[in-house]
């Protein structure tokens, strides 16, 4: 099985949040091959963007963080590319307005489906959504 990780699921290996423990204790535990796509990880520097414009860390300290990541993800994840495909699944995700998906939150979820992924994220929302859309998830909160 291939673990497909957003951003929410990728941030606390990074910064020291409430979820981090048992993350880093879910991410250890795992045998499966972890996939981690280009958009999310864009998603991660722009979540420790936000953290520099907030001033809750340091330009300095997100570019050892982005590096670390970025080795990370080279060494132990395998990328997976969205296709055109995937932007029309998630434009059909967001006009079931009951799901309550964002736009990213909806291409996860098809690139997920189409690629048979288990998607592993911290956001309940995507979480509850993913699984009314067939998609099989891991929410670590």
């Amino acid at each position: 099985m291939t673990l497909y990780l957003d951003a929410s699921a990728i941030i606390p290996t990074l910064v020291e949040e409430g979820a981090s423990q048992a993350l880093g204790d879910y991410l250890a535990a795992a045998s499966d091959e972890f996939v981690v796509s280009d958009f999310a990880a864009a998603e991660v520097a722009s979540a420790l963007s936000r953290l520099v414009r907030m001033t809750l860390i340091g330009r300095e300290a997100a570019d050892t963080l982005l590096g670390e990541f970025d080795a990370w993800r080279a060494g132990a994840t395998t990328g997976v590319e969205f296709a055109s495909a995937d932007v029309r699944l998630a434009n059909v995700f967001v006009r079931r307005f009951e799901l309550g998906l964002r736009a990213p939150d909806a291409l996860h979820a098809a690139v997920c489906q189409r690629g048979d992924h288990k998607l592993v994220t911290l956001d309940r929302r995507l979480a509850a959504a993913a699984e009314t859309l067939g998609v099989r998830v891991e929410c670590l909160v």
